[in-house]
């Protein structure tokens, strides 16, 4: 049976996902999983002890389907692309494995998996682009550098927003995100806050909101390092700015 023509359909069928954007959505998935996992393990473990298992078997077969989309790329693989389909098969393991543990243990085994999942894009975005050169359309504005770093901040799940007497906050890990740039993306609708879903910072305080990629900055973010004009290293962000350790940004 032949699949008929797109414009014969009676309403927008949307694109599947590229592989470098389907990586950005498994990252995505993974943040979300250990926010759950957190504010478990903040509230009663005792209480669900199996609560992770269902999602954490998800994960692990959106990791194998995200395996799978890489190499239908048909891309050669050399030393930095095998190593990053190696971490794949990894996150796809350690994901399942954590469906048979405690909430404490399954936490330790996807805690860095939204990182890595963002950082096998960034390999394959690299390497698309190296032995294919820009086949993508072009965007319709470029992402400035602030904006493009604060993307692949949050895509790793590095940001949270809080607010407490009338002001607003941006906590990170890594680069820099004002709230200034936060502020932009939201307005561009390629960032939103979800309310409540990031565990708090200490025990007894208050649930913090979660900062996201929206489905556009997803495809914002794929692009961005995709393009030739992106000079970070593979597998990587923007260089970053020196500071490293945890901060945050404030405003009126």
């Amino acid at each position: 049976m032949t699949t008929p023509p797109a414009e014969s359909f009676l309403f927008d069928v949307a694109a599947p996902p590229t592989p470098i954007e389907r990586l950005l959505l498994l990252a995505d998935q993974y943040v979300q999983h250990n926010d759950i996992l957190d504010r478990l393990l903040r509230a009663d473990p005792a209480s669900e002890p199996d609560a992770h298992a269902g999602s954490a078997q998800q994960l692990a077969a959106a990791t194998r389907t995200a395996i799978k989309a890489v190499a239908d790329e048909h891309i050669f693989h050399n030393h930095e692309l095998s190593d990053a389909v190696v971490r794949l098969q990894q996150l796809a393991f350690l994901s399942s494995a954590s469906a048979d543990q405690g909430p404490h243990t399954a936490r330790t085994l996807t805690a860095l998996a939204p990182e890595a999942a963002m950082e096998c894009a960034g390999t394959l975005a690299y390497e698309i682009r190296h032995r294919r050169g820009s086949t993508g359309s072009v965007p319709h504005h470029r992402l400035a550098f602030t904006h493009r770093a604060a993307l692949w901040e949050i895509g790793c799940g590095n940001v949270v927003a809080t607010s407490s007497l009338g002001r607003q906050y941006v906590h990170y890990r890594g680069e820099r995100v004002l709230i200034g740039t936060l502020r932009a993306l939201e307005a561009d609708g390629l960032a939103e806050r979800v309310p409540k879903a990031a565990p708090s910072a200490y025990i007894g305080g208050p649930l913090q909101n979660r900062v996201r990629l929206t489905a556009a900055g997803t495809t914002a973010l794929a692009a961005a390092i995709s393009s030739p004009h992106n000079a970070g290293p593979p597998g990587t962000t923007p260089a970053p700015a020196p500071a490293t350790t945890e901060s945050a940004a404030r405003t009126r």
